[in-house]
């Protein structure tokens, strides 16, 4: 994880170097394709995801290296052909992965989040989850255990191959002539985040489109179909805690209440969206309408944006130096710095949403890190340095001032919705 974290601290300054050029090509060619709240979202569910990783807070069912020693017929050397054929067979696995993620009702909770967005834009593609906790990805990379190839080699071109989906994610990027018939391209991605009927669950292909063509999966995005982005059940909000696990309620919500004992278990494993009949009556789910103006949108203003915006660089600034001191902290106190930053995301973004419980909830936040900050000062200080510790602990007292002030001024969230 040491590697990953090294490797993070040069991809995320990137990555939000290239969202800030596309809000200002957006700002100058009156294209914007931003919203303040659903950006700081999507960035905030991209820190999650990364503490996820960097964490290890996952379980892995396979894992390739015991395929590999266990099925393989050759053993490959490294060479350029051999990461050759590794990214091939990485990007099919990627495939399977992804359509299982859409077909079946349990592994779509682990992948909703990526389409929660009501825009799109190079910041959504941070949208990643921290539900999927159990991994069985290996077992679709069969055909790289069988040509024996390098568990190295796979490890190494993973995040490669994860990375290079983020610049299609745009709408600032047409159709791209011949190369739509091999590669993955903005256009083909629009439609894949679309939840137009002609577009559900097409394009599922990570880099290479082909396997969309091969597979049935494919379709062209249409003029005369301009996407409507998000989820058919809009998540309506900006916690990515909630987006992450509520499909999973949801599901667990059905198969408490449906009356047939089958139901309760074969729900989770039925295609995406099924729903025992019973409990469709009982808990009607509302659907989002086809209307491309008929999306999430609290009103703030300058205040709100002013704290959600000082809450965001704070969480960036920290997270920066988590990874940059990854290595040197004790496992125990990876840990705590990660609840840290999770409790962070968690009470600003819902603060976001207008929920009356959030500004109560910021309050005890802020007082609980105070206490044990004063509790474990010394080590504290000795694990990171005595100007971080200073500035964590203004950070916490201004978290406390604000959840004061949003107690007496956080507006009524239904009325906040544009209907």
């Amino acid at each position: 994880m040491n590697e990953y974290a090294s490797v993070l601290l040069w991809a995320i300054p990137g990555f939000l170097i290239l969202v800030i050029f596309e809000i200002l090509y957006g700002h100058i060619t009156k294209k914007q394709s931003y919203v303040f709240m659903d950006t700081l979202a999507s960035l905030s569910s991209g820190i999650t995801n990364i503490l996820k990783d960097i964490l290890g807070l996952a379980v892995i069912i396979i894992s390739y290296p015991y395929i590999l020693e266990k099925i393989a017929i050759f053993e490959a050397e490294n060479s350029l052909l051999t990461y050759f054929i590794a990214f091939i067979c990485i990007d099919l696995a990627s495939y399977f992965v992804h359509l299982i993620n859409h077909k079946v009702n349990f592994f779509w909770n682990q992948h909703i989040i990526h389409h929660s967005s009501e825009e799109f834009n190079l910041a959504c593609a941070l949208r990643q989850s921290i539900s999927n906790l159990v991994g069985f990805g290996g077992i679709f990379l069969i055909p790289a255990a069988l040509m024996g190839l390098p568990t190295e080699v796979i490890s190494t071109l993973t995040p490669i191959h994860l990375f290079a989906q983020f610049w299609y994610h745009t709408k600032h990027i047409g159709k791209m002539g011949f190369l739509e018939y091999i590669i993955v391209t903005p256009s083909q991605h629009r439609v894949h985040h679309a939840i137009n009927p002609i577009y559900i669950d097409k394009n599922l292909a990570a880099i290479f489109c082909v396997w969309d063509r091969i597979f049935g999966t494919f379709q062209e995005e249409l003029d005369s179909e301009p996407p409507i982005y998000g989820t058919l059940k809009p998540v309506l909000s900006w916690n990515p805690f909630w987006i992450n696990f509520q499909h999973f309620f949801l599901l667990a919500r059905d198969a408490w209440y449906t009356k047939k004992w089958k139901d309760k278990f074969v729900l989770w494993f039925k295609p995406t969206g099924w729903r025992p009949k019973d409990v469709q009556i009982r808990f009607p789910v509302m659907k989002r309408k086809l209307n491309i103006n008929d999306k999430y949108s609290p009103k703030y203003n300058w205040k709100w944006k002013v704290i959600g915006s000082l809450h965001f660089i704070v969480l960036i600034a920290v997270l920066i130096y988590f990874l940059f001191c990854f290595s040197n902290f004790t496992p125990a106190f990876q840990l705590n710095f990660g609840i840290l930053i999770f409790t962070t995301v968690f009470g600003f973004t819902s603060l976001m949403d207008y929920y009356n419980w959030a500004p109560n909830f910021e309050i005890f936040r802020g007082f609980t890190f105070l206490i044990l900050f004063y509790l474990a000062q010394g080590e504290i200080i000795l694990q990171t340095n005595f100007w971080l510790f200073n500035f964590l602990i203004t950070y916490f007292i201004f978290t406390i001032g604000v959840g004061i002030w949003a107690k007496y001024n956080i507006s009524n969230r239904k009325l906040a919705l544009t209907k």
